[in-house]
């Protein structure tokens, strides 16, 4: 059972929601966080945010305009990163959340960009952090520390652990907060989501925002004291913050965390802590059924008797979201979950929806605010979905567009960081542009809402949400293409994967294995999240234009890799693949089945 949810009497600040368990001796000796072998209880974890709150507060010094309290992680999953949000938040600092796959130019860009003058990095991120140090602006050198996560030998002026022992001593429970003011409008942490063009952009989240969100989705889900979260997905995104840590938080759970997921660590995890709730993007989803697959060789009955059955299963639910309807049915059935709520959302909080039990399959939840809309291209309106007598859309030209919210305030989106341009363009002429595709299906008076993929502009993969240009901008300086377009192709498991169209360089013949290592090399040495790698490549004659000389992406991404649209070759790259082949006719097959065993055969067909 769940038991009772702790609540506390304190203002709605992540800091005073802290004091307040801080000060509740029952809470105090309870577990709140394990990684591995280490856990810290309430009183630890209150304790330990204290003393980094004083730590940064030194580190800093002046603050004021010109001197930002800005504080930057590129963290995986630690006890540390949670302190480290912890400490922020008691001395009203702001930390900036950096995507651990980020490179080269792009990362010293969002790191400036930040006016961090705190960095602090794990050790498995040190050497892309190290490779970029003389680019850094704001951070002087001394306040770059490293979290020891391995066996590396770094001096102990940049060995974080050893710097706070050696500023703060030890964390104590009668270590005071700063005297700093604090109010929910103060902004606590930057989530990136990608941005169209140039640097990824950063989403303002301030405290009454968080501790909001960690108040809804623990109702949603009936949370209390005695629920387990389990982190796997990454503190730094908005997925595992808004709906496992601030949940977990809010009614004083515990939470277990992974510094980066693992399919095959996922069940030992999970009965070994005793999980009662996950936070998820689709594809794990997925690679966790495929893990346990290979396990007990797709016998059943094994599964049920060491899983599902296993005495210490206590795990009850999943919330997330990108997981394809045939995943939801075995995940629930072999984990012997009580359900699992897709749910639709950005960082940028916007709109929101939860699936509930007996909600339409497939759906995201009801829409309940009346303000979201989904808006077609002219701008009106789109009628909800009629179906056919086999389920199928029969109007989806006409159904689907863009979820938008129509209203004179954006909800609990608070704009991006320093971004004016991006703010006009997300919200205009009263409208909420999610850069989302989806449609509404109407019953019983009710409506519920179908996520349909992104926009041209905009890739999601694994979870994450990336810019198309930026991919077509690093495929393109390759020297065999003058130009190339990048967009989100249909993927059987969920969300999207990517595609390349490009043009050749006159007289050149396309080479797959160039094009292969280019991209490996990127990963390596450039600016290329390994989740941008094209899965598909096409080579053009020419690309078609718009009128003010636009690639004409909507059609490319309309064909696909469908080989009665493309003309000509297609290539294409499965896990494991050391280069591109040939889509082949046999592999198009196979594709087909894949999809219709996901039951997203429609995806590929229309």
């Amino acid at each position: 059972m769940a038991g009772e949810a702790y609540a506390f009497e304190a203002e709605l600040t992540v800091r005073d929601q802290v004091r307040a368990r801080r000060e509740n001796e029952e809470l105090r000796g309870r577990t709140f966080l394990t990684h591995d072998d280490r856990s810290w209880s309430w009183g630890q974890y209150c304790d330990e945010s204290t003393r980094v709150a004083h730590f940064i507060k030194s580190r800093l010094g002046k603050i004021d305009d010109a001197h930002p309290g800005h504080v930057a992680m590129l963290l995986e999953n630690h006890l540390e990163l949670s302190s480290l949000y912890g400490g922020c938040a008691i001395n009203g600092s702001t930390l900036f959340g950096i995507n651990s796959g980020l490179r080269g130019e792009v990362l010293a860009g969002v790191i400036n960009q930040s006016r961090s003058r705190l960095l602090v990095v794990d050790e498995r991120s040190w050497p892309e952090a190290e490779r970029i140090l003389d680019q850094l602006e704001t951070v002087p050198r001394e306040n770059v520390l490293v979290l020891r996560s391995g066996s590396g030998d770094f001096d102990a002026s940049m060995d974080y652990r050893a710097c706070l022992d050696s500023e703060m001593g030890p964390a104590t429970p009668d270590l005071e907060f700063p005297d700093v003011e604090v109010t929910p409008e103060t902004n606590l942490m930057i989530i990136y989501t990608s941005g169209t063009t140039g640097l990824p952009k950063g989403i303002n989240n301030n405290h009454l925002k968080l501790c909001m969100i960690g108040a809804v989705v623990s109702d949603h889900l009936g949370l209390g004291r005695d629920d387990c979260g389990y982190a796997c997905m990454p503190l730094f995104h908005s997925n595992a913050m808004f709906i496992g840590f601030m949940p977990s938080f809010w009614v004083g759970a515990r939470m277990a965390l992974r510094e980066r997921f693992s399919a095959s660590k996922f069940v030992p995890d999970v009965i070994g802590n005793g999980v009662t709730f996950w936070n998820y993007v689709g594809e794990p989803v997925h690679y966790v059924l495929r893990a346990l697959e290979k396990q007990y060789d797709g016998d059943l009955e094994r599964i049920r008797a060491e899983v599902t059955e296993h005495p210490d299963n206590v795990f009850r639910y999943a919330v997330g979201n990108g997981a394809a309807p045939p995943d939801i049915d075995r995940f629930i059935d072999w984990m012997g979950l009580e359900d699992m709520f897709e749910l639709y959302g950005s960082t940028e909080a916007a709109i929101s929806t939860f699936r509930k039990m007996g909600d339409p399959r497939g759906s995201v939840g009801q829409v309940t605010d009346p303000a979201v809309k989904i808006i077609g291209e002219g701008g009106s309106e789109c009628p909800p979905a009629e179906l056919d007598t086999d389920g199928k859309i029969a109007n989806y030209d006409a159904a689907v567009g863009e979820i938008c919210r129509v209203a004179e305030d954006t909800s609990l989106f608070q704009g991006y960081y320093e971004n004016d341009d991006a703010n006009s363009s997300k919200y205009r002429d009263g409208v909420y542009h999610s850069g989302d595709l989806g449609h509404i299906l109407e019953r019983d008076g009710e409506r519920f809402l179908f996520f349909d993929g992104r926009t041209d502009d905009w890739i999601r993969k694994d979870g994450e949400n990336f810019s198309a240009m930026q991919v077509s901008r690093l495929i393109s300086e390759h020297p065999d293409f003058p130009l190339a377009a990048a967009y989100g192709v249909p993927c059987s498991v969920s969300d999207e994967l990517v595609m390349a169209a490009v043009k050749m360089r006159e007289g050149v013949e396309f080479d797959p294995q160039s094009l292969f290592d280019y991209c490996e090399q990127q990963i390596e040495h450039g600016g290329m999240d390994r989740k941008w790698f094209p899965d598909f490549v096409r080579v053009v004659d020419d690309f078609e234009y718009t009128g003010t000389q636009k690639i004409l992406v909507r059609n490319l991404k309309a064909d696909h890799y469908h080989p009665e649209r493309v003309p000509g070759s297609i290539y294409w790259r499965e896990r494991g693949d050391e280069g591109y082949k040939p889509l082949a006719g046999e592999d198009w097959q196979r594709l087909r089945t894949t999809f219709e065993a996901a039951e997203r055969l429609d995806l590929l067909d229309r």
